[in-house]
């Protein structure tokens, strides 16, 4: 009985029967069974064939279009929004032994996501700022939560926010600052079409936000970083 019901709406009554939020920028990884993230993909590729029919291109002429469906939902499902299907990757923590109490920064960070209005691409970098606390992270860990969080339909507003918990629950860190600088292709590629536009936003926490001078000094080591990256 359960194989007529598109797998879609299995996850979906899990989610509901739990309570739980199925925002664009959510993960849901807890709620997807064994063999669902295939049969996802598969769902995900007849709703995309649809949508091209209904755009009246011809997919099964056009060479250029035929395996376009197939192709979309794997990007989708596997890739940019991975992040809603996947769990968190592995953070390993460390004592902080030598009580290390100095600023620290970390970036920039390449980040990519897409838009939820519109799902188009977002581009840009991200940098952290730790004062620590009792326990550390590895450098490329900061990475890898950026990409996970960021590989989900998002607005940058949330996404800052969304990255500054998941460190912050990880090490409860004396300071935390995060900052995400990038490009919304929908602003440079459709609506205004404005390519010189871009997008800062900030999340201070703990040191950061009640230090002006931590805040300042986290400000001048991330502007040095930009202008050593150019």
């Amino acid at each position: 009985m359960t194989g007529s019901i598109p797998v879609s709406e299995r996850i979906r009554a899990r989610l509901r029967a739990a309570g739980a939020s199925f925002l664009a920028n959510d993960n849901i990884a807890a709620f997807i069974e064994d063999g669902e993230l295939e049969a996802l993909q598969a769902e995900v590729e007849a709703r995309v064939s649809d949508v091209l029919d209904a755009l009246v291109i011809d997919t099964q002429n056009d060479h250029n279009t035929r395996e376009t469906a197939k192709r979309v939902a794997k990007m989708y499902v596997r890739e940019v929004f991975a992040g809603r299907y996947l769990p968190a990757p592995r953070v390993t923590d460390f004592p902080n032994a030598k009580k290390l109490d100095e600023v620290y920064t970390v970036g920039p960070i390449r980040v990519r996501s897409a838009c939820s209005h519109h799902m188009c691409p977002i581009d840009g970098e991200a940098w952290c700022g730790v004062i620590p606390g009792d326990r550390v992270i590895g450098l490329s860990k900061f990475a890898r939560l950026a990409e996970w969080v960021m590989a989900r339909p998002q607005i940058q507003e949330e996404s800052v926010v969304q990255l500054a918990d998941e460190i912050e629950q990880r090490i409860r860190p004396l300071g935390l600052a995060v900052v995400i600088r990038a490009t919304h292709t929908c602003m440079t590629w459709r609506g205004v079409r404005d390519d010189s536009t871009t997008m800062t936003t900030s999340v201070m926490r703990g040191v950061f936000r009640h230090d002006a001078a931590a805040r300042a000094e986290f400000m001048k080591l991330i502007d040095g970083q930009r202008f050593a990256c150019r």
